[in-house]
This record gives C-alpha cells, sequence and structure tokens, in this order.
C-alpha cells in the first residue's frame, strides 16, 4: 500500500476524506476513519470566529482520540489573523493545519475568502508563509483550477504555495465559477504535480475505486481526495482499499447494512449534537445514503418528517 507523507506526517494510505461544511462533522469522520480513510478533513473553520471566541466554532474544532491523522481547516484573508490563530490552536490534537483557498460560496469569496485568494497571489504567499513560521505542524493549502476561465492559474498558486513553506497542495480541478458542475480537468492536477516538488492531492470526481486509481495514473497525483464521493457512502475507503489490494471492486454495501450505518451514524450525531439538532443533520445524510435504492424517493420525501431516533428507525423499517 503507497504511503503519504506530509511534512512529519506519513499517512498510512493516500485516500483522503475532503473537508466539507455541515459534512465531515465528528461523527461522519469516525465513520470515514473506521472504513479506513488515511487522513480525515474538518469542516473549515473561520479564523476571525475563533479570534473573536465564537462559540459555534468551539464544537467544530472538537477531535475524537479515535481520529487522527486530521487535518483542520482555516480559511480568511489576513495573514495576521489567520498566523495568530494557527499558534493560538496549535496544541490541540490535529496534525495539520490546512488554509482554504477553495472555498467557491459567495459570502466567502465576497470577502475575499476561500477562492478569492487564487486572484491574490502575492496575498498568498504572505498568508501561507506568516502561517508556516507561527507553528511546527506541517501547513497544507486546498485551491481549484483557478477562479474561472480568464483566470486559470493553480500552476502559479501551487508554486507560490511551494515557495512559502507549505508541505502539499490539494487540487479542486474545477474553477470557482464551475462550482461542483460540470467534469473536472484533471490534466490540472497533472500540470501542479509537474510543476511542484511537495505532494499534490487530487480532487474532483473521484466515485469510486476505478476513478481515483484512474486519477492517480493519469495525473501522477501523490493523493487522492474524495468529496461528494463518500457522501452517503463511507464504505468508499475500504472499497478503495480493497480495489488497491485485489483489483476488484468489492461488492456494494446491502440493504441492511445501509440500514445499519445510518443507525450508527444517527446514534453518533445524537450523542454528539443531542437528539434535537442530530436528528435534522441526519435526514440529508438519509438522502445520500439511500440514493438509488428501491422506494428511496418516497423515503427521501418523508425524511424530512422524522424527529427521533424512533421515528427514523420505524421509517427505515417500514419504508426501504
Amino acid at each position: 500500500m503507497k504511503k503519504l507523507t506530509i511534512g512529519n506526517i506519513t499517512l498510512e494510505n493516500p485516500y483522503i476524506l475532503a473537508p466539507m461544511a455541515g459534512v465531515t462533522d465528528l461523527p461522519f469522520r469516525l465513520l470515514c476513519r473506521e472504513q479506513g480513510a488515511g487522513l480525515l478533513c474538518m469542516e473549515m473553520v473561520s479564523a476571525k470566529a475563533i479570534q473573536y471566541n465564537n462559540k459555534n466554532t468551539r464544537a467544530l474544532l472538537e477531535i475524537h482520540p479515535d481520529e487522527p491523522p486530521v487535518s483542520l481547516q482555516l480559511f480568511g484573508s489576513d495573514p495576521d489573523v489567520i498566523s495568530e490563530i494557527a499558534k493560538r490552536i496549535e496544541e490541540l490534537p490535529f496534525s495539520i493545519l490546512d488554509i482554504n483557498m477553495g472555498c467557491p460560496v459567495p459570502k466567502i469569496v465576497k470577502n475575499g475568502e476561500g477562492s478569492a485568494l487564487m486572484k491574490n497571489p502575492k496575498l498568498v504567499h504572505e498568508i501561507v508563509s506568516k502561517t508556516v513560521k507561527a507553528i511546527q505542524k506541517p501547513v497544507t493549502v486546498k485551491i481549484r483550477k483557478g477562479f474561472d476561465d480568464s483566470c486559470i492559474n493553480a500552476v502559479e498558486i501551487a508554486k507560490i504555495i511551494e515557495d512559502a513553506g507549505a508541505k502539499a497542495v490539494a487540487v479542486h480541478a474545477r474553477t470557482r465559477e464551475q462550482y461542483y458542475s460540470g467534469k473536472a480537468d484533471w490534466d490540472i492536477i497533472r500540470r501542479v504535480k509537474e510543476a511542484v516538488s511537495i505532494p499534490v492531492i487530487g480532487n474532483g470526481d473521484v466515485t469510486s475505486g476505478e476513478s481515483a486509481i484512474a486519477m492517480q495514473k493519469q495525473t501522477g497525483c501523490d493523493g487522492v481526495m474524495i468529496g461528494r464521493g463518500a457522501q452517503g457512502n463511507p464504505w468508499i475507503f475500504s472499497e478503495l482499499l480493497e480495489y488497491e489490494r485485489t483489483g476488484k471492486m468489492p461488492e456494494r454495501p446491502t440493504k441492511e447494512e445501509i440500514k445499519k450505518m445510518i443507525a450508527r451514524h444517527a446514534k453518533l450525531q445524537i450523542e454528539y449534537k443531542g437528539e434535537y439538532l442530530g436528528i435534522r443533520e441526519m435526514r440529508k445524510h438519509v438522502s445520500w445514503y439511500t440514493t438509488g435504492l428501491p422506494n428511496s424517493a418516497k423515503l427521501r420525501g418523508e425524511i424530512n418528517a422524522v424527529e427521533s431516533f424512533g421515528e427514523l428507525e420505524e421509517l427505515l423499517e417500514n419504508k426501504l
């Protein structure tokens, strides 16, 4: 099994759970760890929110002892704030600090954060170099292909990130303008890989063992980051490991295994967030878990009325 080293951290395998707001919370990360993910990325956290002691960020920073290695992702645009906050939280049990330069959400971009930073190479260098100097843990950066079709600059930005001292770069092979639509351009990952000597992690359109191996072959990337392909599908990591070992894709989970995973996920949500919030957050996960199953459309139509674990169990038993 090919390992991946980022700074002083060696991952057991190169398959990484992507950071996804509202998805890669602690319960979901634990499920992906159990399935063999090589690195877990947390939901992105605002550096300014930590600076102002925003109470909602405390839960986002929680890490379970079974999780590491974990990547904690900060977003912001002020080099002093990001580096200062990185230093302040360095004692938390994360292994790698990631800086978000890929988020396409309008309110983030409007503030000059996330993927808007792709348009400001000088600021990119300042943010990364100040943060690298501020902490001992390895710093990585997640970028996109570019901001839009007139600004395809992932190669330039990756070189700047390397020069500033980052230990790896993850490339989502779409522009900000594309969001998550259209086809990911894996060729940009190959071009970044050829341009820098730090590890390059490919991201975009990996939904199976075959597509992960195809990305590695086509781009030469050192790691594969899986986002939407893991939604409702933590098994993707165990399938990837099995596919790499044997060259064959294992059988997809049975309906009973899916129901069992949903129940386990819901129990973890309730444990960490209470039943009210935990069950409401499970609604989207249940929709993802059940996509493609018989009667799933009807079940998805009814899941939004579920308010307790008992109701969820009953719905799964009677409708799935």
